[in-house]
């Protein structure tokens, strides 16, 4: 049995109320905010950010038979967990050709990383080539079992169809590839992203669980859907066969038409009116079921004050019995770029958070800024 946090425990810690301006950060409130009081605020550390930067580690492709720097170009999009009281953060790195790998690094103070001299997961000459290469492996997001297996889910990209795959391991550094989630012919190949699987937090790191019976995970990066699953490896999208009513969308893919249930719509006149992706795996309390997620905004349709294109991270709570009934959801962001770091890189103007751990009496969340460096923000949740 895994040993959980207390529910009133997570009342009073969880997540994300703020958005900041250069040297503090605004409270968004309302009513129903006040009444529920289900938002904490992050602070990001600006005095130590970025905490990770591109490097020069080599190693042996085993695609182009040589050796590369396969870290040089880029770091970003971390996962995070705890493993013999020490943190492990599993993170995306690029090399100069643009082709992205998951690299495994270590620190006992959530600051410091000693990487991993070689990716942990990575393009090879597999049954999974045709999906991986030559984009590569991105955007890790990891959960465990009851039992203390490993998964990990993460895109598979060929510049042609980015898929969404997952991975088990006992250890985190030697992983098994199983494949695409989605196995129907009809979502073979579909764009799939982001996977955030429903989670309960115990000893500060996420433990997948079943609600109804099942296993949820939210994806996707235009809308966020939902998917089900009865062994975290093989996942059925949740479909409707209404597409009228808000919340519902058609997605059309070839020939196919499937009718898939939106977990998180954009919003028209807010930053998150353009794209919605998911963010760290999903936090379930006696409270509801708390989703960080990732938005971009259009100025003409969206949130004028924010640039073109810029990423920010927000928060939703779903009911804890329905993975798809939302209950309350922020009016704006808690995180936004406004470091140089977060402001220029591979892609401008982005904070996209996917790896969330406890740590140390902290809530760490740690973020990709401008596709290129790894940033995190803290929460103290000793009052």
């Amino acid at each position: 049995m895994i040993n959980r946090l207390h529910y009133k425990f997570f009342l009073s810690v969880l997540i994300v109320c703020f958005a900041s301006c250069k040297t503090k950060q605004k409270q968004v409130v309302t009513s129903e905010n006040t009444k529920q009081q289900w938002l904490l605020p992050f602070s990001k550390l600006d005095s130590v950010n970025p905490v990770m930067q591109p490097g020069d580690l080599k190693f042996i492709c085993p695609v182009q038979q040589k050796e590369i720097k396969w870290e040089a170009k880029n770091v970003y999009n971390p996962a995070i967990t705890v493993r013999n009281d020490t943190m492990i953060m599993l993170y995306r790195a690029q090399d100069s050709a643009g082709c992205s790998r998951i690299g495994l690094a270590k620190s006992t103070d959530g600051i410091h990383f000693t990487r991993n001299a070689s990716p942990v997961l990575y393009p090879d000459n597999d049954a999974y080539k045709k999906y991986e290469w030559p984009g590569g492996c991105e955007d890790p997001r990891l959960v465990q079992d009851s039992i203390g297996m490993y998964y990990l889910t993460y895109t598979a990209y060929n510049d042609e169809i980015a898929r969404l795959m997952i991975a088990t391991s006992k250890d985190l550094v030697h992983w098994e590839k199983r494949g695409p989630v989605f196995n129907e012919e009809q979502y073979k190949n579909i764009w799939s992203k982001s996977g955030s699987i429903v989670s309960e937090y115990a000893n500060g790191k996420p433990y997948a669980i079943k609600i109804n019976g099942k296993y949820w995970m939210y994806w996707g990066d235009k809308y966020i859907w939902l998917a089900t699953s009865t062994d975290l490896i093989h996942w059925s999208p949740v479909e409707t066969t209404a597409n009228k009513n808000i919340g519902y969308d058609s997605v059309y893919f070839g020939n196919n038409v499937s009718t898939l249930k939106i977990a998180v719509p954009t919003r028209a006149k807010k930053f998150d009116c353009d794209l919605v992706e998911s963010g760290p795996p999903a936090i379930y309390t006696g409270n509801g079921i708390y989703l960080i997620y990732n938005s971009r905004n259009i100025p003409a349709i969206g949130d004028s004050n924010l640039p073109l294109g810029t990423y920010t991270v927000s928060e939703v709570l779903f009911d804890k019995n329905d993975p798809s009934k939302i209950i309350n959801r922020m009016n704006n962001y808690f995180l936004k770029p406004e470091q140089s770091y977060e402001f220029s890189g591979e892609v401008n103007n982005v904070c996209f958070a996917e790896g969330l751990v406890m740590y140390k009496n902290k809530w760490w969340l740690y973020y990709g800024t401008a596709d290129s460096k790894i940033a995190v923000a803290t929460s103290n949740t000793l009052k």
